[in-house]
């Protein structure tokens, strides 16, 4: 069965974007880019909010730009072929290898789910991920923490009052002291009766 992943990145305490709006702060050095890339290399299909569609919406062209380097061309020729599900109630229509999700969101994971396909299914957003979250449908989450404090915005973790276990996988600080942790949900195994 294919992981759903939650991957955002975020300062250290906890969001995503800055109570003015902004998330500058989670521009990329080089070594981080890479580590994005290489992470897009294993996403199957990749579900995202209205807003975080809006703003990938650059790399749909980005590939034109002559003033992109090498690392950039290649994060776009992985990022427009792979198919997007757009989560809206106020588009009417989306571009690139994108469509509108047709039904729910649990809906489109478990059909995701049951259908033949690699890779993982991943959730970019944090309000897109804090319904999945509430479902119990992540199986990963993949967080990115930026050595800032932005003093409010909105955060990277659904604020839900529901305990969930986590299983470090991974981590990895990189030069510029951003520091990336990968967390498996505990899943419970239910015992035979």
């Amino acid at each position: 069965m294919r992981n759903v992943t939650y991957s955002m990145s975020t300062s250290l305490d906890g969001y995503i974007v800055g109570p003015d709006g902004g998330f500058d702060w989670t521009v990329p050095d080089y070594e981080v880019f890479s580590y994005f890339t290489d992470e897009i290399r294993g996403v199957g299909v990749h579900l995202l909010g209205r807003r975080l569609y809006e703003t990938m919406l650059y790399w749909e062209t980005a590939d034109q730009d002559p003033s992109l380097d090498a690392s950039m061309l290649e994060w776009a020729a992985l990022w427009n072929p792979l198919p997007k599900v757009v989560f809206s109630t106020t588009l009417s229509d989306v571009q690139g290898n994108a469509r509108l999700a047709s039904g729910s969101l649990v809906d489109e994971i478990e059909r995701l789910r049951a259908e033949p396909g690699e890779g993982d299914i991943a959730i970019g957003g944090a309000t897109l991920a804090a319904e999945a979250a509430a479902s119990g449908l992540i199986d990963e989450y993949r967080v990115m923490v930026h050595p800032v404090l932005v003093g409010g915005g909105i955060p990277f973790f659904p604020q839900r009052e529901r305990r969930v276990d986590l299983e470090l996988v991974e981590t990895r600080t990189f030069n510029s002291r951003v520091v990336h942790l990968r967390y498996r949900v505990a899943r419970q195994e239910s015992s035979p009766e």
